[in-house]
């Protein structure tokens, strides 16, 4: 009697270890059909920068940065804007592109009548995100080093600090897309994203908040990815730093078990 080579072994209806079978599919779409969106979202953070921290830079003057030290505006927004870019860009490919593959173009549902498992499926398409998150990363701490704003050789740990959030978003973009029917719920994600954007530290420091708007402001992940970024900019680190990337860390894992855990009942029953 022939055996399944895949009966026995330890969550293998969860993952067959062919997560690039997905990443192959969504490069060939993005080179035919997404490039143009994927290369629009590179100039938001950086029309941000110019704006913000040249124009409104110029009447703030130095600001208070990471351990106390002054830097001017623009270099104290910089790394926010950057967390923001990686936030975006993931949240993007975890949402949208998702919402579609998912509802109108039955994508998983054919994948996973194959030998792919919902493990192979969401680490794929998280993959992709990450993958557009370095590209925006890396583009940016270029525009910062040409305005002279990377004063640290700790300022370069912010191109995989950036996929680090991106993959923190997106992997809990996908599960909370699983939930969301019509285009009309997909406003919701747009409502949570823009008060992260705006009052997570982005643009002033968080002592400018009563206190218990602070203690809510951080337990967003943004204001976490923003810290995080700006003390790697200034070469500031500490303990932290380390609750930070702590904080990222179980943002993933819960991310992944609950994406794997909803395509697994949406499309394994």
């Amino acid at each position: 009697m022939a055996v399944d080579a895949r009966m026995g072994k330890p969550f293998a209806s969860l993952y067959s270890g062919n997560a690039r079978s997905v990443i192959a599919r969504g490069l060939l779409a993005t080179r035919s059909t997404n490039w143009l969106v994927m290369v629009s979202g590179f100039f938001e953070p950086v029309l941000y920068l110019l704006s913000m921290g040249i124009g409104l830079g110029a009447l703030v003057g130095t600001v208070a940065g990471p351990g106390g030290q002054p830097i001017s505006y623009a270099a104290y927004i910089a790394p926010a804007l950057l967390a923001t870019s990686a936030m975006n860009g993931a949240v993007y490919d975890s949402t949208w592109n998702v919402f579609f593959k998912m509802n109108f173009a039955k994508l998983y549902q054919g994948m996973l009548y194959t030998s792919l498992g919902p493990l192979d499926v969401a680490l794929g398409e998280i993959f992709l995100a990450l993958l557009r998150g370095l590209v925006y990363a890396t583009g940016f701490t270029i525009v910062m080093g040409l305005m002279g704003l990377i004063t640290s050789w700790w300022a370069l740990l912010m191109i995989p600090a950036s996929v680090f959030i991106a993959f923190g978003f997106a992997s809990f973009g996908m599960g909370i897309t699983s939930f969301i029917k019509t285009f009309q719920g997909m406003d919701w994600i747009n409502f949570v994203m823009l008060p992260m954007f705006l009052f997570s530290a982005t643009f002033y420091p968080l002592s400018v908040y009563p206190e218990p708007i602070q203690w809510l402001i951080q337990a967003m992940p943004l204001w976490h990815g923003v810290e995080l970024l700006r003390e790697l900019g200034a070469g500031v680190l500490g303990w932290g730093t380390l609750l930070h990337i702590l904080y990222y860390l179980v943002m993933i894992l819960l991310g992944l078990m609950l994406t794997t855990s909803r395509l697994r009942k949406l499309f394994l029953r």
